[in-house]
């Protein structure tokens, strides 16, 4: 990562490195006792570091990737993530305003390099514009009126597709019914839509609209993200109204993976998904 410090996120950390320590353990047949004994430690110790409850010491993660048969090039990545020193959490100014359980994924989405998502109802976060944000959030159930303002800050801090040191790249998936939900009214939809032409424009955003001539597709199961780190294994995450679930098994994210890679292909392309949106900023012009 060219420079950690701007999103670090101690907790996300731990998350990352324990599940690749049980990952590691896993693919080499060890169980949790042989590691303990190896660290000459209490098996709940080795639960607990896999689990992201306790610190990861440097010197405690080499050892066990190295006791699990991982190569140097991936232990090296690993231990470095477990030797970061800064306590800094860069979401701390919001953190009254992002439930729990969503804190990790804010942690984790600061730390990914590359990101998929499908979406079927709405603009992902990291496309949105303040004012659309604001129009989701009108009358939202769980975020009060009071909380609104701060809670629109945090999505737009989280954006880094335009960050100049670290860009995120972004590879997204939605369907023709979100360009046609006028969030906000016209005026908000049509900046919104623009806004979005801009972003395609970049390098590192790749946009894809799903036709409703495509009525049968992989993502009718539902909307899922694909988080990839330099350092560490990619995870899957899927939302739900009141929480999250993550998807680490490797076999899963492949799975997941592969359904990204189809999801793209039933789509349109980039140029002709930004056709689409040309076409929908034109209509939004005529009603005003």
């Amino acid at each position: 990562m060219s420079d950690p410090g701007t999103r670090s996120d101690p907790s996300a950390l731990r998350f990352l490195i324990g599940h690749d320590l049980r990952v590691a353990r896993e693919r080499s047949g060890k169980t949790q006792a042989e590691a303990a004994k190896l660290l000459g430690c209490a098996q709940s110790r080795i639960n607990a570091l896999e689990t992201a409850k306790v610190q990861q010491q440097p010197d405690d993660v080499d050892q066990l990737l190295a006791f699990y048969g991982v190569d140097v090039a991936y232990r090296d990545r690993v231990t470095s993530l477990a030797g970061r020193a800064d306590q800094t959490i860069w979401w701390a100014p919001f953190r009254d305003v992002l439930p729990g359980w969503f804190r990790t994924f804010v942690g984790l989405e600061g730390l990914a390099s590359r990101v998929f998502t499908y979406e079927p109802q709405l603009l992902p976060g990291q496309l949105q514009t303040a004012a659309y944000a604001i129009a989701l959030l009108d009358g939202h159930l769980r975020v009060p009126p009071i909380d609104v303002p701060q809670v629109v800050q945090a999505r737009m801090a989280r954006q880094r597709l335009k960050d100049v040191d670290r860009p995120l790249h972004l590879r997204v998936v939605i369907e023709e019914y979100v360009l046609d939900r006028v969030v906000g009214g016209p005026s908000v939809m049509r900046a919104q839509l623009e806004h979005l032409l801009d972003l395609i424009s970049l390098d590192n955003v790749e946009l894809h609209v799903m036709p409703v001539t495509v009525t049968v597709h992989d993502g009718l199961d539902g909307d899922f993200m694909l988080l990839d780190f330099e350092q560490a294994q990619s995870i899957g995450y899927i939302e739900y109204p009141a929480g999250a679930l993550y998807v680490q098994e490797a076999g899963q994210v492949d799975e997941y993976r592969m359904i990204a890679d189809r999801l793209c292909g039933s789509a349109l392309s980039d140029s002709d998904s930004a056709d689409l949106i040309r076409d929908r900023i034109a209509r939004l012009a005529r009603v005003g």
